[in-house]
């Protein structure tokens, strides 16, 4: 007989069709696996759970952070310019020459000050009165195109003032009615200050989105407000928007250069860094936690295979009296338990990102069943729920997911490519 005639049949690749097949056989389930089965549909809803509620959380987290950011520095300039010498009383040249600094979107001179608002009912409402150019407030676009109701076509001389949506509410007011505004530094009589009072008409009602800024702010004709804060021929800071507010500080000497003066500015950053650190504190905290979840159901796939290996051993002792390798032992039931892990962290992904989409309608539902508000835009500052993916933190969920599910397989699959014939009996 021929060399090749006795020569021994080629061996199977590793992660040939007979490994995916009997890595596939264990997976489904026979009536007296029933505890495997139900222990690998555990930890598939498991990882599926936890990798939808990861993308989620921090989907909602994202479109939260930006949603505040974008109305934060939509009514706020990224950056306030205050004079150090004198009384601003250059202003519209000094505006004129910021605003030719490449970078900057516009620059507003602007007068605000503390008061204290009354309408038709309550006993009235702190709110900051911003005294500013009709030109300029129709530059500030978030307040511009969100005018529920009147209008702020001819702001200078209407002699009037737009207030948020949520005060108009809350003082009982509506457009052409009269808001009344205390400031406390009024005239000086030889009684003492006296607080100023006056009557204003509203002229136009806005609504930006964020609680906060719709039940506090009182836009007001910049020469009104010379005149109500005693700020004739001044202004009292500029506000700066610039295209890139992540570059402000590269514009911080250009504006400085366009001032040919002594200024102090404060940047977005170092007005509400506390507020934006504990947002980024909360996200870092929610995604260690919520990893908790993912982690769970991948101990879960170890119990699984762990029984799972007991359970086979007599088909172990088998395989490999056949010629299977221990590599190959170990690659099945690497297959059988990455299999749960892969498949379910497809599923979180698909329904994390169903849940993203229709988040709103899907808070909606809960607060029509349960009968009450669950998103008080009051507590939360917005009044809808957002949701913006971030491609690369899907990404990590993801190869978190996945290591995680690879990294419980190992003991189990280990433990079962140790097994030799003799040895695989003692578990049946």
């Amino acid at each position: 007989m021929s060399e090749a005639a006795v020569a021994k049949p080629p061996a199977a690749g590793p992660f040939s069709v007979f490994e995916r097949m009997v890595a596939w056989r264990y997976l489904r389930s026979r009536r007296k696996e029933t505890v495997i089965s139900v222990i690998a549909s555990i930890s598939f809803l498991g990882i599926m759970l936890g990798v939808a509620t990861l993308i989620v959380v921090m989907a909602v987290m994202n479109g939260f952070r930006a949603e505040l950011l974008t109305r934060i520095l939509g009514v706020n300039g990224h950056l306030i310019v205050q004079p150090l010498d004198m009384p601003l009383e250059d202003y519209a040249q000094v505006a004129s020459r910021i605003n030719g600094v490449p970078g900057v979107q516009y620059a507003i001179p602007l007068i605000d000050g503390q008061v204290l608002a009354q309408g038709n009912i309550g006993g009235g409402s702190g709110a900051l009165v911003r005294g500013i150019r009709g030109e300029d407030l129709v530059n500030i676009s978030i307040v511009a195109n969100n005018i529920k109701q009147g209008s702020i076509a001819g702001f200078d001389t209407s002699e009037g003032v737009a207030i948020g949506s949520r005060m108009a509410d809350n003082l009982g007011l509506v457009l052409g009615d009269t808001i009344t505004l205390i400031a406390p530094d009024g005239d000086v009589t030889p009684l003492g200050t006296t607080p100023r009072m006056k009557g204003y008409p509203i002229t136009a009602i806005f609504e930006v989105g964020m609680s906060e800024y719709d039940s506090s702010i009182v836009y007001m004709p910049f020469s009104e407000a010379q005149l109500y804060f005693n700020m004739d021929g001044r202004a009292q800071a500029i506000e700066i928007y610039v295209d890139n507010p992540d570059n402000v500080d590269a514009l911080k000497p250009k504006i400085e250069e366009a001032s040919q003066r002594p200024i102090t500015m404060v940047d977005w950053r170092e007005r509400n860094r506390t507020f934006f650190d504990a947002l980024q504190v909360e996200r870092n905290v929610m995604f260690m936690i919520l990893t908790l979840i993912v982690l769970v159901a991948a101990l879960n796939i170890i119990s699984g295979l762990i029984m799972l290996v007991k359970d086979k051993g007599h088909d172990i002792a088998i395989l490999r009296t056949m010629g299977a390798t221990r590599g190959a032992i170990l690659r099945i039931f690497l297959m059988t338990g990455a299999a749960i892990g892969v498949v379910g962290t497809i599923a979180g992904v698909l329904l994390g990102v169903v849940i993203c989409l229709n988040v709103e309608r899907i808070r909606q539902f809960f607060s029509w069943l349960a009968g009450e508000r669950l998103f008080n835009p009051e507590l939360y500052f917005l009044s809808q729920l957002p949701a913006r993916m971030d491609a690369s933190e899907t990404i990590s969920v993801i190869l978190m997911a996945l290591v995680l599910s690879f990294l419980a397989t190992l003991f189990p699959a280990w433990r079962a490519a140790r097994l030799d014939p003799v040895e695989a009996l003692r578990y049946e």
